[in-house]
């Protein structure tokens, strides 16, 4: 394909209607779904009862969504759950199946600190195969596979990895041993390496390289112990002899949680790039795509992470912290102040590729206090001309360099990478 390859964005009145997000954004062969809380769309407020109807609330208005770009509920590749209180878990996972009964997404589910709205006791987000693509891709008949692997612990709430064109995602492994379905004895190091131990396995499965990866979100119960996790984290990356030649680490994002399922200290899940496609693309394409991994001196290094990772018609970003490039210091001022910078590196990370703010697809934020929102958006607003990009927002515990905020993209990449799709 050329660079012509059009996003798609679009609200429905069956859902809640946001003024800092779109409810999906379509690009290429995915949509991404904005963050939704358990607010009644003929009201806006919050509804009535306990964690099972604010869930149900968030799965309504989730399906409201993929039901007016013609879209059904197994068309979903990925769902992220965020809870104030981890013990509800069990109440949500009793809603969530009556939502997904023949097929099961990859998922990811964790505590938060807080949410966007005070009284919500979740939220839900999305990710969405889009077999006909956006204009001018002809409709196509793409086939998602879904696998789970015996060397990787089994869940009944989720499927280990789910491929559909050009990327597999995958569920948050949790630091379980997968003969004994337990968590594994030891402290953060330990359960850092069964984490990725299981990602691996999962990518053994289905016969994919771990530097294949393209991006990795690293959820901690205590952010203190980042510094362990990365001790670990630098064994796995780089994998091959020709990623560390080229010194490859996929994009990154570190979110303190409030709390994970099984007590556990860490939880990681990924986004895997997938050159072979799903049928009908033919298999000889796999190695034909070219992941493009790409730094900017206009905005802060890490020898953890790369800024921006492409893979066919995405580009993936790891999250941005508040710090001047040229300094390499947080910016001084307030959460407003904060965000900018955010932002601006973003924008920065942006342009260098060539790209601008408008083609971004989602951005997730966290936030230190979820009262400073109303600051930040004002702010966020100001860096985007056209529809605004599907968006999540959680309040975490802590952010890495005692930050007030962090920011991550994922970006529309119509140019696709080598060779051009």
């Amino acid at each position: 394909m050329s660079g012509t390859i059009i996003k798609r964005s679009i609200n429905t009145e069956n859902a809640p209607v946001c003024s800092v997000s779109t409810q999906t954004v379509a690009f290429s062969h995915y949509n991404n779904i904005s963050a939704q809380l358990p607010v009644d769309p003929k009201t806006g407020a919050i509804v009535a009862g306990d964690i099972t109807e604010q869930a149900t609330q968030c799965f309504k208005n989730i399906k409201a969504i993929v039901e007016s770009i013609n879209h059904v509920m197994n068309d979903v590749v990925k769902i992220n759950i965020f809870l104030k209180n981890i013990a509800d878990i069990d109440a949500v996972n009793a809603v969530y199946a009556t939502f997904f009964q023949n097929y099961l997404p990859v998922r990811t589910t964790v505590a938060v600190a807080a949410l966007p709205l005070d009284g919500a006791l979740l939220q839900v987000d999305a990710l969405v195969s889009n077999g006909e693509g956006t204009t001018p891709q002809a409709p196509c008949d793409l086939v998602k596979v879904a696998k789970n692997t015996e060397n990787a612990p089994a869940s009944s709430t989720s499927t280990h990895t789910v491929a559909f064109s050009h990327y597999n995602n995958i569920s948050a492994q949790l630091p379980v041993e997968p003969k004994t379905g337990a968590l594994v004895a030891g402290g953060i190091k330990e359960q850092t390496g069964q984490c990725l131990k299981n990602i691996k396995a999962i990518l053994e499965s289905i016969d994919v390289p771990f530097d294949d990866i393209v991006k990795v979100n690293i959820f901690l119960k205590n952010l203190a112990d980042i510094d362990a996790v990365n001790e670990v984290y630098t064994t796995f990356f780089p994998d091959s002899s020709i990623a560390r030649a080229v010194a490859y680490v996929p994009a990154r994002t570190v979110i303190a949680a409030s709390a994970l399922p099984m007590d556990a200290l860490v939880q990681i899940d990924a986004v895997v790039s997938h050159g072979d496609g799903t049928p009908p693309q033919a298999v000889e394409d796999r190695h034909g795509i070219v992941i493009k991994a790409n730094n900017t001196d206009a905005a802060p290094k890490s020898a953890l992470s790369t800024q921006t990772v492409a893979f066919s018609h995405y580009n993936h970003l790891s999250a941005q912290l508040p710090v001047d490039p040229k300094t390499g210091a947080l910016v001084a001022g307030n959460a407003a102040v904060q965000a900018k910078q955010c932002l601006t590196n973003i924008k920065a990370i942006v342009e260098s590729i060539g790209h601008v703010m408008d083609d971004a697809v989602k951005i997730n934020i966290q936030l230190k206090n979820i009262e400073d929102i109303d600051a930040v958006n004002d702010v966020y607003t100001t860096f985007f001309n056209a529809d605004l990009p599907a968006r999540t927002t959680i309040g975490v515990s802590a952010i890495p360099m005692n930050a007030l905020v962090q920011i991550d993209a994922i970006l529309s990449n119509a140019e696709g990478t080598p060779p051009a799709l």
